[in-house]
């Protein structure tokens, strides 16, 4: 979740320093895709201020907003294309931005962010994976080793600026 500075003489909201802090009946973009409506609906879930259907597991389905059956804030969640939910910040109060668009948006999630998704217990987390009949072969235990590297970690952290972490 982000928020952007007010710079403009005519924008007289300041932006929320945490989600708890986001007024009630705040203006929240999230993702219309299923997969990242859900990993927002999930932070928004964890950080208290919605719930979500009761046994609801990220690992099992994904959730809409037709999942949320209590939101005590009124907050006003808005389905947007991720490709411009950084784009649309002057026009909310917070959004759920996926990375590679908050990137291209020159947002970072430790400068910017007013949330991050939990690492524990992530069903998010991208993986390396290759094809069964090549677990075995001699390049996909080279490849494995070298992507969990001292030099991978640093050129994650260097190029990212800690709005992507490792995992490994």
């Amino acid at each position: 979740m982000a928020t952007r500075p007010c710079e403009e003489p005519r924008c007289l909201r300041r932006p929320a320093k945490s989600l708890q802090e986001l007024p009630e009946g705040a203006k929240v973009g999230i993702p219309n895709d299923p997969s990242n409506q859900t990993r927002a609906l999930v932070v928004l879930r964890d950080a208290g201020l919605i719930t979500l259907k009761d046994g609801f597991d990220p690992y099992e389905s994904t959730a809409s907003l037709a999942n949320v059956t209590a939101n005590p804030k009124k907050l006003d969640l808005v389905e947007i294309a991720n490709p411009v939910l950084a784009r649309s910040l002057d026009d909310l109060d917070a959004a759920a931005v996926v990375n590679n668009f908050a990137l291209q948006a020159g947002l970072l999630a430790t400068r910017d962010g007013i949330a991050v998704e939990k690492r524990e217990n992530n069903p998010y987390v991208n993986i390396l994976v290759v094809r069964e009949k090549d677990k075995d072969a001699p390049w996909a235990g080279e490849l494995l080793k070298s992507w969990h590297s001292e030099a991978i970690r640093r050129f994650i952290a260097e190029k990212f600026g800690g709005s992507v972490v490792p995992a490994f």
